[in-house]
């Protein structure tokens, strides 16, 4: 399966942030919109970086509370995996587990087109073991 077939089930809406957003207003929207990362869009409309709650975590347990008043863009991994509209979901299930992250956006054209979790993954995975074992009982049963 590709990740075409993977944001036409799920959806191509991403939360969003930019690099002056507070930490605060980050997590407000994390909770808004049920999710564990935001992509930060910088002023040209390119990502900036992405920003989750592990990350927000760990800065918090070193910088403190002061933290929640500061910029996303002081927070955020600037360096940012992704993929396209064309790879496979198991090309990324590789990507997410060797650089151990859990969202990566999806890119077409240069430009944000979604973004894709490792809960996603997860859930297409489960489809197509129940869809094989569904299959292998029709085989089975017809004798």
């Amino acid at each position: 399966m590709r990740i075409a077939d993977l944001l036409r089930s799920k959806g191509t809406t991403v939360a969003t942030v930019t690099p002056e957003t507070t930490v605060t207003a980050l997590l407000a929207g994390l909770a808004e919109h049920n999710v564990g990362a935001m992509v930060v869009i910088g002023p040209d409309g390119l990502i900036a970086g992405i920003v989750s709650e592990r990350d927000v975590v760990r800065r918090l347990h070193d910088t403190g509370p002061a933290l929640l008043g500061g910029p996303v863009g002081d927070i955020m991994t600037r360096l940012v995996a992704s993929c396209g509209p064309e790879d496979s979901v198991e090309s990324l299930s590789v990507l997410m587990t060797e650089h151990r992250i859990r969202h990566v956006p999806v890119l077409e054209g240069g430009r944000l087109a979604g973004i894709v979790s490792i809960g996603d993954v997860v859930k297409n995975r489960m489809e197509e073991l129940e869809k094989s074992q569904e299959q292998l009982q029709a085989y089975i049963s017809q004798g």
